[in-house]
């Protein structure tokens, strides 16, 4: 790699790799340079590793449908400082503290999707339509009962996905407010209102978390191994891969990727596209006029929101991207929420419209390892803003909102709104 022919300019480089820029909307300024004049570009910041900074959206579908030669496993697919790569190879003896599906690569990432594939296909969803909804309309009581204002985030937006996703995994109501902590603490490690308390250390913060979810996933698959049911709970703790049960170590990724990630990203997309709304009333008035246009609005908050801002790739051999020398080893940071607001795919792309067609974000990520809960988050979105559309008339901010500090997965963490009745 040599950033002396591709180089990316230190000021766009400290953008890049400062967490703040993430919650205050300056990365999409970068993104935008980015795509402009430097597309495909090396990254040299200090205190990291070099990597390839991919913004186009046609460059990562390339990597990402290519996924032996651009690898997950073989190093971090979140960006990390040299020093916190170096300790947590250290600590984990290159394994990591998770094996989780967005962490492997051929021949075990489709044995282990296949496990729970058949749960998130869209016939099967339609089973547990009529649950998302109950669930849905209980929220949108809460809305309606909290007298025209309500912070979205911590009021809705959190507890709602949470709620359905927990219902499938079969975890007790009562530790939801557990699992929404250890989440906000995986993800926001760089955050001052999420991060581990009295933990400075973003490797020793990360996995004390993993341990704390350890210990209480430990319980549940002794638990389901003695007396399975028909949660997906029962589904992982008795899985086997070869003849073999499923190692503790793949149980718990297992665990941790579908109590996180499986409702950590609608909140952010749900909470993404209500802001939206707000700052842009003729669309919010376009939707209440057509209920139709809800299933659009859904992909378009998602495109919009983009949670997840970026994957990491390493390259397994010498090759060639975008008429650039890829060398063995590379890394690349997969920039998907540069790719949602790509000129050349998208017109118009810095506007927010609930009628986009055809919206080809990549939100969900893109080939092998598109996100297994794809259908479910769009289902989710969907209904919940079917129900909350019927009680409210009118939306907009009543304060300033706020964005998570973090390169990695972001959104809204505080939504303050003002909103009439119905």
């Amino acid at each position: 790699m040599s950033a002396a022919n591709f180089p990316i300019p230190e000021n766009i480089v400290a953008v890049l790799t400062d967490p703040a820029a993430y919650g205050d909307h300056r990365i999409f300024d970068a993104y935008r340079w980015l795509r402009a004049n430097q597309p495909l570009g090396i990254a040299n910041p200090r205190g990291f590793n070099p990597f390839w900074v991919v913004t186009r959206h046609t460059d990562i579908q390339v990597v990402s449908q290519n996924n032996q030669l651009f690898r997950s496993s073989d190093r971090p697919i979140a960006l990390m400082s040299s020093k916190a790569e170096a300790r947590m190879e250290a600590a984990t003896g290159g394994k990591g503290l998770l094996r989780s599906l967005v962490q492997m690569d051929l021949p075990d990432h489709p044995k282990f999707r296949a496990l729970t594939q058949k749960w998130f296909t869209p016939g099967n969803l339609r089973s547990i339509e009529g649950n998302v909804r109950a669930i849905a309309k209980s929220y949108a009581d809460r809305l309606a009962a909290s007298g025209g204002h309500c912070d979205f985030v911590s009021d809705i937006a959190l507890g709602f996905p949470l709620r359905v996703v927990m219902s499938i995994l079969g975890v007790d109501a009562d530790d939801e407010p557990k699992m929404l902590r250890l989440t906000q603490e995986f993800f926001g490690t760089k955050d001052p209102d999420n991060a581990r308390k009295g933990q400075n250390d973003g490797v020793a913060a990360l996995s004390d978390v993993v341990s704390e979810f350890g210990e209480f996933f430990f319980s549940v698959v002794t638990n389901r191994r003695v007396n399975p049911s028909d949660d997906l709970a029962s589904v992982i703790a008795n899985a086997q891969f070869d003849g073999e049960p499923i190692s503790d170590l793949d149980a718990l990724s297992y665990f941790v990727t579908i109590a996180t990630a499986g409702h950590d990203t609608t909140s952010s997309s749900s909470a993404g596209g209500m802001w939206a709304l707000c700052e842009h009333p003729e669309q919010f008035a376009k939707l209440k006029a057509n209920p139709a246009l809800i299933p659009g609005f859904v992909d378009e908050a998602i495109r919009w929101s983009t949670p997840v801002k970026h994957f990491m790739r390493t390259a397994a051999a010498d090759t060639e991207l975008g008429g650039r020398p890829i060398s063995r080893g590379d890394w690349l940071m997969l920039c998907y929420a540069s790719a949602n607001r790509d000129e050349a795919v998208f017109q118009d792309s810095e506007a927010f419209r609930i009628d986009r067609s055809p919206n080809r974000h990549l939100a969900f990520g893109y080939g092998a390892h598109l996100c297994l809960g794809q259908y479910l988050a769009k289902l989710e979105m969907r209904i919940l803003f079917e129900e909350l559309l019927q009680r409210i008339s009118s939306v907009e901010l009543d304060g300033a909102g706020a964005m998570t500090v973090s390169w990695f997965v972001n959104g809204p963490k505080r939504l303050p709104i003002r909103y009439q009745l119905h």
